[in-house]
């Protein structure tokens, strides 16, 4: 019977999201899957959490693709990143989590050009005017991320119902990120 990497990889991100110091036996049981299988998929834990963070970074690139973040009216393009990346939201809690990710000088640099992705969405929506000016369009992007990881794991821990989960996350944000006219 043949592995699929892929399943392994998403059962990984289940356990490391919330568990970090996980051991491999965790991840193998949590993926169906024998120590030895893992280990022969993947050498060892730093091995197994780099794929990851690969594997939920090219995910994060292609939601930024598809979502079409640099077409139309800013707060249009956030509503359709929200609904991009809340299957990802797991991953974006995982690659929050895992700080050894970025001692990785490739998982760190392309964590850079997300983020700049999404940077530029915002200051683009504050020279609009859509988005408050006060707040660095950095602490914006770097606010919205960490919200998604907070929404991966209300899901996992069942607080969030994952059909609610895209309504509060860009009502959540956008009621404080959104410029509101003076009274």
């Amino acid at each position: 019977m043949a592995i699929d990497r892929d399943s392994v990889l998403n059962a990984a991100v289940g356990v490391l999201s919330r568990q970090p110091n996980a051991a491999m036996d965790e991840i193998a049981r949590a993926a169906g899957v024998s120590r030895a299988t893992l280990h022969r998929l993947f050498p060892g834990r730093d091995a197994l959490v780099r794929e990851v963070g690969a594997l939920a970074l090219r995910r994060f690139a292609q939601a930024l693709d598809d979502a079409r973040i640099d077409e139309g009216d800013a707060v249009a393009a956030v509503r359709r990143l929200v609904d991009a990346v809340i299957p990802l939201s797991q991953l974006c809690a995982f690659l929050t989590g895992e700080s050894k990710l970025y001692e990785d000088t490739g998982i760190s640099e392309a964590w850079d050009r997300l983020d700049a992705r999404v940077r530029a969405l915002f200051l683009r929506g504050q020279q609009e005017g859509a988005f408050r000016i006060e707040l660095p369009a950095a602490w914006l992007s770097e606010a919205f991320l960490d919200l998604v990881a907070g929404v991966g794991w209300a899901v996992q821990d069942g607080r969030l119902a994952p059909r609610d989960s895209a309504h509060a996350l860009a009502e959540l944000f956008l009621g404080g990120a959104t410029r509101r006219s003076a009274p």
